[in-house]
């Protein structure tokens, strides 16, 4: 008879087990890992983006500096960097980070919720995007080089293949990365949408969503709108270029030595398309941070949000408005007066929610005692570059003086400091204060930032972005235009300089000091890598509420990494909005939403708990 011996069961390699655990990381279906992948490809996004600024910059006071391994760089070099950052910057950063990033993350956790609505969809639209990326960055590559058309990719240049450097395989490419993100953004925008009307938990009534909430909620509803029209766009811009139609292009129209002729199309028609998607944008990118603010500034003044559902309000009639006033950019497109009347309208009209927020987070912080820790400062630090921004809007919305001031830097100035600045500020804000929830795990509770780099980050980068930014509308009066690649040695008749090399040139002076401080700016960013990769291996760990917060993304069962499954955690319940707080001169009490007790004070009458409408 044959012994029977009782085998162990086999125990994994090593090696399949590590690879096992990084298939299921990197191809997650976790929203949380999914957000940090968003984060991650966002921090690489902006490292490139600010990289190529730089070599803008420097190119423009010391043009004949050659860039290692390129040599010179030519006026296409030059145009290609701008398209380049324009785009890195706007869609892979001020796009990805707050709307993505920080949606997946803090959002399901914000509303009760154990996951978005459709897993699979968002990491496919997680892979999507970074493969728009790595398509945009491969046509750097290419033979005849990197698109030169800007972020706009006007035509009827555009739309020919063979009108000059970089509108070959490059273009291709462009327009290729632009449509698999306005793909991915617009799924991961109906997965925002629906998490938020589905998945809510009890009582977590359309009144008592956090203002971030909102932001995220209208900036999906606006990226569903916009990114569709600019995905059509996309499609019959390479059908011009390669299927012979002539949706954009006129007939007649003499394009590097070649005729066209055919359809008789309208580059117009293109604006028309782009604008509706681009101002959008601008909202798509911002309302996040706007939501963040008004928590953050409640959340650290101690105070109640002023106005709570007028703010709600004017989120939502800003992303209305939002859609309507896209003609404000083509003053100088032969617009018929009468719509040009109607645009500028429209655009002095969003004035009026945004100077309603702006009163409600001065009301919110008046007379308080605010804790000035780091995500506080970035917060102040977002209402002062949104106010400054904003305060050239309504020059730019006059037909009359947006025919000089158009396609000048005082129009850069503009939207870096309302959009790109603001919104990074929001970013900044958002990463400090989420910092503990990023890196909690099953072992350890999440860690700080060090609060000491963080406010000389603060105070590094506020400067900074005033000191780049606010000279640019003196070279924008002074009629510098956004894309030229020379600031000097335009000759004129006979070889002296001709008037519009005298007017760069008077700029240059200036100029010289915005790059000084470009560089500045950039550096001040050390502080915050340095502070970033310290702090993940050896900061401070934090309680499980550290900032008094009120809101559900500090609940105990809602750590990001709860060591029971979800259907093992108890149901949670919401009973009020957020922010209530009371403050004297001993103590400061909160009150979270979803502790049931109310505060012997406190002036809410309808705490029951009820499931969302």
């Amino acid at each position: 008879m044959t012994p029977h011996f009782n085998t162990p069961p086999a125990q994994p390699h090593p090696a399949s087990t590590t690879s096992r655990r990084l298939r299921a990381a990197v191809f997650s279906t976790d929203h949380r890992v999914i957000g940090i992948q968003y984060l991650v490809l966002a921090l690489i996004s902006v490292i490139i983006g600010t990289i190529l600024s730089l070599l803008m910059r420097i190119h423009l006071v010391w043009p004949d500096w050659p860039l290692p391994l390129h040599g010179q760089i030519l006026p296409e070099d030059y145009l290609a960097l701008v398209t380049i950052h324009g785009t890195v910057m706007l869609f892979f950063v001020l796009t990805t980070a707050p709307q993505a990033g920080f949606g997946n993350l803090i959002l399901p956790a914000q509303i009760g919720a154990r996951s978005m609505a459709f897993p699979a969809l968002n990491a496919a639209s997680f892979w999507l995007t970074a493969a728009a990326l790595l398509t945009l960055l491969s046509s750097t590559f290419v033979p005849g080089g990197a698109a030169i058309s800007g972020w706009t990719a006007y035509p009827p240049l555009s739309a020919i293949a063979s009108s000059g450097p970089g509108q070959a395989l490059g273009m291709d490419l462009w327009l290729a990365s632009i449509a698999l993100f306005a793909t991915a953004s617009t799924i991961s925008s109906i997965n925002t949408l629906t998490t938020i009307i589905r998945n809510r938990c009890n009582g977590m009534t359309w009144d008592r969503l956090p203002l971030t909430v909102w932001g995220w909620f209208t900036a999906a509803l606006l990226s569903i709108i916009a990114f569709s029209v600019l995905l059509a766009a996309i499609l019959l811009l390479l059908c011009d270029r390669h299927a012979g139609t002539s949706f954009f292009l006129p007939n007649g129209d003499l394009v590097n030595g070649i005729l066209h002729q055919g359809g008789n199309g309208s580059p117009l028609l293109w604006l028309h398309l782009f604008w509706f998607f681009g101002h959008p944008e601008v909202y798509i990118a911002i309302l996040p941070g706007m939501g963040l603010t008004s928590m953050l500034l409640a959340n650290f003044s101690h105070r109640r949000v002023f106005a709570y559902r007028t703010m709600i309000t004017t989120t939502l009639l800003i992303g209305l408005l939002g859609i309507l006033l896209w003609g404000h950019h083509m003053f100088v497109a032969g617009l018929n007066p009468f719509a040009s009347s109607a645009f500028s309208i429209s655009t002095m009209a969003i004035a009026l929610p945004a100077a309603a927020k702006v009163l409600s987070w001065l009301a919110t912080t008046w007379r308080s005692r605010p804790s000035y820790k780091t995500p506080m400062l970035f917060s102040l630090g977002f209402v002062s570059l949104f106010i400054t921004g904003g305060l050239t809007g309504p020059i730019l919305a006059q037909p009359i003086l947006d025919e000089y001031l158009h396609n000048t830097f005082f129009v850069v100035a503009h939207f870096h400091l309302i959009m790109a600045m603001a919104g990074v500020f929001g970013l900044y804000a958002a990463t400090y204060y989420w910092f503990p929830l990023i890196t909690a795990t099953r072992n350890h509770p999440g860690r700080l930032l060090s609060e000491p780099l963080g406010h000389l980050h603060f105070w590094c980068t506020l400067l900074g972005a005033y000191a780049v930014f606010l000279p640019m509308h003196l070279t924008g009066l002074a009629g510098e235009p956004r894309h030229y690649a020379q600031l000097t040695g335009i000759s004129g008749p006979g070889g002296s300089l001709s008037p519009a090399g005298v007017l760069l040139s008077s700029t240059l002076p200036l100029n010289r000091f915005i790059t000084y401080a470009a560089i500045f700016l950039a550096t001040a960013q050390l502080v915050f890598l340095f502070n970033l990769v310290s702090s993940l291996r050896k900061g401070k760990f934090a309680q499980t509420n550290p900032w008094q917060a009120t809101t559900l993304e500090w609940h105990p069962s809602m750590n990001p990494f709860p060591p029971l499954h979800a259907s093992d955690t108890p149901d949670i319940s919401v009973h009020r909005a957020p922010c209530q707080y009371q403050s004297n001169k001993i103590e400061i009490s909160f009150l979270p939403q979803w502790e049931p007790i109310l505060l012997a004070q406190d002036e809410i009458v309808d705490a029951t708990d009820t499931k969302p409408e």
